[in-house]
C-alpha cells in the first residue's frame, strides 16, 4: 500500500506549437505512440538516454472492504476481516536514462492513512487506526535487452528494491526489504501499442518468492498533445482496471490524469492519481 499528504503545483499552461510534440515523420509506425525511450514504472511513460524525468504527484485511496488480519496489526487473532480504508499520498518520482538500454529510478512518498475495523471484529484492534509519515522509498534499475523492429517486440526487464521504513507502524510501514524482478514485451501497431509484463516478488520478512505484478497495457497517441492509456494490472488475486489521459501542454511537461478501479474484491475500490511530468535533457 502506498499513500500521502496533498502536493499543490501551479504551472503556467501555454500550449506549444503542435509540431513541437509530434513524432518525426521518419519514426517507424511501431514507435509512433511511445517514441524511442525505455519503459519506466509509470504507466505510459518512457525515458530516453540523457533525459531526466521528475514527476511530483498525488494519489488517493478509497477502499470499503480492505482485507486485514488482527494478527498482522499486532492483536493476535489470525482471521480475515474487511475494514474501511482511506489514504492520501504525495509522491516524487525521478528517472534518468543512463544509456539507450539502461535507466534508473527513485521514488519516495509521504502518506496519511486510516483504517476503521470491521463491525464483526471482536479482537483488540482499535476502532480506528490512523498513521502518517514517510511512506515507501524504493529504487529501480530498468534494462532493455532487445529493441523492437519489424517482426519482433521489444524485450525489457526491471529490478526493484523497497527499503525498510517505519517498522513500528502497521499501516504505512515496511518491516524489511522487499525485492522484485520482472520482464515484459512491447509491440507497437498502427492501432496502438501493447505491453505484457510479469514480475516475481521476494519479501525478506516472509522469506519466500511469490507472483508479483502482472499486467496487460495499451497506449495510443491520439494527437501531438494527447495520449491515452488502458491497463489491467494485478498482484495475485487483486486486479484493477487503470485508465490514464496525458496532456502534453508544453515542451518538456505534461499532465497525467490516472484512475484505478478495483475489479476483484480484494483490490482497492478506487485510486485516482494526478500529477505533472517534467522532462529535462541533461545531455
Amino acid at each position: 500500500m502506498r499513500r500521502y499528504v496533498p502536493l499543490l503545483l501551479c504551472v503556467a499552461i501555454v500550449p506549444p506549437p503542435a509540431r513541437a510534440l509530434a513524432q518525426s515523420d521518419s519514426t517507424p509506425t511501431y514507435l509512433k505512440d511511445r517514441g524511442t525511450g525505455l519503459p519506466t514504472s509509470m504507466f505510459g511513460t518512457y525515458v530516453r538516454r540523457g533525459e531526466l524525468l521528475v514527476y511530483p504527484f498525488f494519489e488517493y485511496y478509497r477502499d470499503n472492504n480492505l482485507e486485514y488480519k488482527p494478527a498482522e496489526l499486532g492483536y493476535g487473532l489470525d482471521q480475515d476481516f474487511r475494514g474501511r480504508y482511506r489514504a492520501s499520498e504525495g509522491l516524487l518520482f525521478i528517472s534518468y536514462g543512463l544509456t539507450d538500454w539502461l535507466a534508473v529510478e527513485l521514488e519516495a512518498a509521504v502518506i496519511s492513512a486510516t483504517l476503521q475495523k470491521a463491525a464483526n471484529d471482536t479482537s483488540g484492534v482499535p476502532a480506528r487506526i490512523h498513521e502518517s509519515g514517510v511512506g515507501d522509498v524504493e529504487g529501480q534499475l530498468r534494462a532493455r535487452w532487445m529493441k523492437e523492429a519489424d517482426g519482433r517486440p521489444e524485450l525489457f526487464s526491471y529490478f526493484e528494491a523497497v527499503a525498510p521504513n517505519q517498522r513500528d507502524k502497521v499501516l504505512i510501514g515496511t518491516p524489511d526489504w522487499e525485492l522484485k524482478f520482472g520482464s515484459g514485451l512491447i509491440r507497437g501497431f498502427g492501432w496502438g501499442t501493447v505491453t505484457l509484463r510479469v514480475a516475481a516478488e521476494y519479501a525478506l520478512e516472509d522469506a519466500k518468492v511469490e507472483l508479483g505484478e502482472y499486467a496487460v497495457e495499451y497506449l495510443k497517441r491520439l494527437s501531438p498533445a494527447w495520449r491515452v492509456y488502458l491497463g489491467l494490472e494485478g498482484a495475485q488475486d487483486e486486479v484493477e482496471l487503470i485508465t490514464e489521459a496525458q496532456w502534453h501542454f508544453a515542451r518538456g511537461a505534461y499532465l497525467k490524469l490516472n484512475n484505478g478501479l478495483g475489479i476483484t474484491s480484494k483490490a482497492t475500490d478506487w485510486a485516482p492519481e494526478v500529477g505533472i511530468m517534467f522532462s529535462v535533457r541533461v545531455r
